[in-house]
């Protein structure tokens, strides 16, 4: 009787034992699935994670014309670090101009509630001429930048900026940003002011900027607000005002943008997309900040020397530096068609897009030693993309008619790779 008992005593141990053991097993391999599923989430918006400092991916290689390869290190410290404090960085080389360019910034949360931030930085780096950029966009990162390979009119800035970012309501978010920029063109380029042409400049710069998302589902949680279902339409509105004389400033101009995007999705992967981005200036505006309509075109004789990769939201046949524009609008029309199922690992997808940019210049005869034309006949291309051949990269194919066709039928045509990647 008691060896009996004591055989029930030990078999209801060890199952005991084993139970705990395979819960154990089970805990672990669910955390260890949860770090996982982390880990390659800081790696698809573009950071290697580590205990304090997570390690900023945008900064390791890139490539464009001016600087050539372009490599460095970057990042910023994460909520282990601090939650309430956050220090970012970079430094990154150009090969072919030979010059380091570097940012150092700080940020203090004062408000978790309203997600409210204010940051201070300091940079010394190139920006494209042209380019205008959303202050209140998130953080956007891809593998590859198919337009950098191609952009060679940059200018150098020193700036020194604070910003104040605060969540208005649940689908609205605001930014305000004061900077001081010293600016020099990469090129020759001066702009004539009074009869008086300046070459290298200030400019004083307040920015406000709004985003709203009316129809996104927003839910607050301990890691603060967080968008659990994408809305559509979206809309930005950017203020910005240059002060002469502020700071030594050399330009009195002010500038409004403006962009929605809606979405009519018919299924997952069967959706329609249209992008329209407005912008205008008033006042004294350097060429650095006027708008060029996003070209990704690179003047070669043949096609196939053209032959690069698509941009996202560019404009495929537009050469670069061929137009620029104080106001403009271009509107963007993407249809999505439900992927090709050939098989689980091959299903490749076609879209079709059409593209609109309008535009016109005041006085282009201030911007002096630069040549370039402006929109206001309309320019128009349409084309479409098949994604997802192999590894990642498709092709595309877009043609330019309308007022800007050119005489020489090639000089119309733009045929690319595509790269699409997800984690």
């Amino acid at each position: 009787m008691l060896k009996q008992f004591l055989l029930i005593a030990f078999i209801f141990c060890f199952k005991i034992s084993y139970s705990q053991s395979s819960l154990e097993n089970i805990k672990t391999s669910a955390q260890d699935s949860i770090k996982k599923s982390a880990f390659i989430k800081h790696l698809g918006n573009g950071f290697l994670p580590t205990k304090y400092f997570n390690f900023d991916l945008r900064y390791l290689i890139k490539y464009n014309q001016y600087e050539g390869i372009r490599t460095g290190l970057g990042g910023i410290t994460n909520n282990t670090f601090s939650e309430k404090f956050r220090i970012n960085a970079y430094t990154v080389y150009g090969f072919r101009d030979g010059k380091y360019k570097y940012s150092i910034g700080g940020s203090y949360r004062i408000a978790k509630k309203t997600n409210t931030w204010v940051n201070i930085s300091y940079t010394n780096d190139l920006q494209e001429t042209g380019s205008t950029k959303f202050i209140t966009d998130g953080r956007f990162f891809q593998f590859f930048e198919p337009r950098l390979l191609n952009i060679d009119l940059f200018h150098k800035h020193i700036t020194k900026s604070t910003t104040v970012e605060h969540q208005l309501f649940h689908n609205v978010s605001s930014k305000a940003e004061f900077s001081v920029s010293k600016i020099s063109p990469t090129y020759a380029y001066s702009f004539n002011s009074n009869n008086t042409a300046i070459s290298n400049f200030r400019v004083s710069m307040a920015k406000i900027a709004f985003q709203w998302s009316p129809f996104s589902k927003f839910k607050t949680s301990e890691k603060g607000l967080k968008e659990t279902k994408e809305g559509y339409p979206k809309f930005t509105l950017q203020y910005s005002k240059s002060i002469k004389n502020a700071f030594k400033g050399n330009f009195n101009f002010s500038k409004i943008d403006f962009r929605t995007i809606q979405k009519f999705i018919f299924d997952e992967d069967n959706y329609s997309e249209i992008t329209l981005v407005s912008g205008i200036t008033n006042g004294d505006t350097p060429l650095t900040h006027m708008y060029h309509a996003y070209p990704n075109n690179i003047s070669k004789e043949t096609v196939m020397q053209r032959f690069s990769v698509a941009g996202l939201n560019s404009f495929e046949t537009m050469y670069f530096n061929e137009f620029f524009s104080d106001k403009f609008t271009t509107v963007q029309l993407k249809h999505f068609v439900k992927p090709f199922n050939f098989s689980t690992r091959f299903k490749p997808q076609l879209v079709l897009i059409t593209r609109y940019a309008l535009g016109d210049m005041k006085q282009p005869e201030k911007h002096q030693n630069v040549t370039f034309a402006t929109l206001q006949k309309g320019y128009t291309e349409s084309g479409f993309e098949l994604n997802k051949l192999l590894f990642g990269f498709g092709l595309s194919f877009t043609y330019r008619y309308g007022a800007y066709h050119l005489a020489e039928f090639t000089d119309n045509i733009a045929l690319k790779f595509t790269f699409n990647v997800t984690l």
